[in-house]
């Protein structure tokens, strides 16, 4: 065969592609999300993003007045890096913390680091806030005068080595490590971070490669490199945790070894025989099984972590999963904690968190966009619940207290029957939160308001738009997408109606874009400059991606690209 006759057939392929479309993808079902409702009642669907925005200009206020405020102080210690930091409280009101307790050491970085990382989603620049950087102050919590070398929960190397009050718990040496490569995406060209971003990766890699598969350990000690047991039950989901750093610096930096570390504690996570959920690692293993075989062609089981992010576990923390259920009325579905503690105990960072991973991975394996769909549509409609503005006063512990949130704050959690006696005759749901167990005797009452959960909002408010259909978000694919190869405006809608809807998709003015249909495979709109209608069938998702009007199609395997960007990972070319 000439080589001008092997173009003209490729070509010719190509065309074919275009004008018949790929085959429908066929929508895989999580057996948890079935059993949600389809529209959640009562239903409602709060600003998230100017929620985030009011939490931000609110809790970041050194004048502000009021009864346990303001919540950020002044931390002089210089932990770790010769800077000042800002400290802020994990709950209101917490004895623990403040500018005059114990040289105002005591502040967690999954409160910081989370409102730092919320605030930036939804466009709020942490790095010049007032002549302050917070972005840089989050280097305090790299643990230098530890030798773990890693981002921890607190600067202090007492606290920290002690973990911070909760016991060494893996969960929390690996989660702020998260937190920081997340923010390091939104500020890329921050001094030192690269240095930081670098040490993590070796010390996660380095753990791998000792670890060697065996992930059933409470802890790690990167200070002496070796794992570790007390009593707190083994964590075998840090695998999902090392590996989402790693391949976040193999996209960063290049270095194969990260790829292959980030392989080998995949494959570790993977290999567990029982649900090895411990707290909110597993959704990110979830999502990285989707990316890696979507980008590097391998073969990881993603339904399987699916099953386990939403299934409540059998093993250790008994039933920590995704909630689902109505209770007196209100469907809490969708809110992520523990499915059997009281009845149920969803947590508000907890359900926040969840959405980063779970939205993004629908772009590398659109198989799952209905039930990610769903899910999001509970979990969006009931967190408003952890608000005490949008919950009964019947349905709060303190509601005669929730002035001092400033209507910024929210519950820590929503559980089925109260945990304190004082509220057990409440009905569910209730509204309440651990802090006053924390400090028991001296922590208020306020302190069941949680700052630290609420300054996640800012990830529901970068991922949530309304659209002109009720019951029909756009769910941005990218917003949390962190280390992605360049890719176009990407959206996830789901229609929960038992009819067809019109859905108003609005693009950018002075630009024209093809819209294409990662779920139908087809083109669904060609030459908008503005906005153009998509019909969406009932129960059903579209995952709709902008490309630029007329642009040059290729394909790589089962990659679609339009001008030489990824499209549609999972092409399917009919039969």
């Amino acid at each position: 065969m000439n080589t001008i006759f092997k173009i003209t057939l490729t070509s010719l392929f190509f065309i074919l592609c275009v004008l018949s479309g790929s085959a429908q993808i066929k929508q895989k079902n999580i057996a948890r999300v079935d059993q949600m409702p389809n529209l959640p009642k009562p239903f409602q669907i709060i600003d998230y993003k100017k929620m985030a925005v009011r939490f931000d200009s609110t809790v970041y206020d050194f004048n502000a007045k009021g009864k346990y405020w303001p919540l950020v102080w002044i931390d002089k210690s210089q932990n770790n890096f010769p800077q000042d930091v800002v400290g802020l409280y994990t709950a209101v009101g917490d004895v623990r913390q403040g500018p005059s307790n114990n040289k105002g050491m005591f502040h967690e970085s999954l409160a910081t680091m989370g409102a730092t990382l919320g605030a930036s989603l939804v466009g709020i620049d942490k790095s010049n806030q007032e002549n302050r950087n917070h972005v840089s102050m989050m280097k305090n919590y790299f643990n230098t005068e530890t030798g773990w070398d890693i981002m921890m929960n607190n600067t202090s190397p007492e606290v920290a080595l002690l973990g911070g009050g909760y016991g060494r718990d893996w969960w929390y040496d690996i989660y702020p490590n998260l937190l920081f490569y997340a923010v390091y995406d939104q500020y890329p060209n921050e001094p030192g971070f690269d240095v930081i971003a670098r040490s993590i990766a070796e010390k996660f890699f380095k753990a791998d490669s000792i670890l060697n598969g065996n992930y059933n350990y409470s802890y790690f000690d990167y200070g002496k490199m070796k794992p570790m047991n007390n009593n707190i039950c083994a964590q075998p989901d840090a695998a999902a945790g090392h590996a989402w750093v790693l391949y976040s610096a193999y996209k960063k930096f290049g270095d194969p070894r990260y790829l292959k570390g980030a392989k080998s504690a995949l494959s570790a996570l993977q290999s567990q025989s029982i649900n090895p959920t411990y707290e909110l690692l597993m959704p990110f293993g979830a999502y990285l099984a989707a990316r890696i075989n979507a980008e590097e062609g391998e073969d990881y089981d993603t339904a399987k972590m699916l099953e386990w992010t939403f299934d409540g576990t059998a093993i250790c923390r008994e039933g920590w999963g995704v909630l689902v259920g109505n209770w007196n009325g209100f469907d809490i579905s969708g809110t992520v904690g523990s499915t059997v503690d009281h009845g149920g105990y969803g947590f508000l960072m907890n359900t926040y968190d969840m959405a980063w991973p779970m939205v993004p991975m629908v772009r590398y394996n659109q198989s799952y966009a209905t039930a990610i769909g769903k899910w999001m549509l509970n979990a969006a409609n009931a967190s408003r619940f952890f608000y005490p503005q949008y919950m009964p006063d019947e349905h709060e512990t303190i509601p005669q207290l929730a002035e001092v949130t400033k209507g910024v704050i929210g519950y820590e959690g929503i559980i089925q029957q109260s945990s304190y006696k004082a509220y057990e005759n409440l009905k569910g749901p209730v509204a309440q939160g651990d802090g006053p167990l924390w400090v028991a005797g001296e922590n208020p009452q306020e302190s069941q308001f949680s700052v630290y959960g609420s300054g996640h909002v800012g990830i529901f408010g970068s991922i949530i738009r309304a659209t002109n259909v009720s019951g029909i978000l756009q769910l941005n694919l990218l917003a949390t997408d962190f280390f992605k190869d360049k890719a176009y405006p990407s959206f996830l809608y789901y229609n929960p109606h038992s009819n067809t809807k019109k859905v108003i998709i609005q693009t950018e003015q002075g630009k024209k874009v093809d819209l294409y249909n990662t779920v139908s495979g087809r083109f669904v709109a060609r030459k908008v400059s503005s906005l153009a209608k998509i019909k969406i069938a009932p129960e059903s998702a579209a995952v709709i991606i902008c490309v630029p009007s007329g642009g040059a199609i290729t394909y790589e395997g089962s990659k679609m690209l339009v001008d030489g960007i990824v499209v549609d990972y999972n092409f399917q070319q009919k039969k």
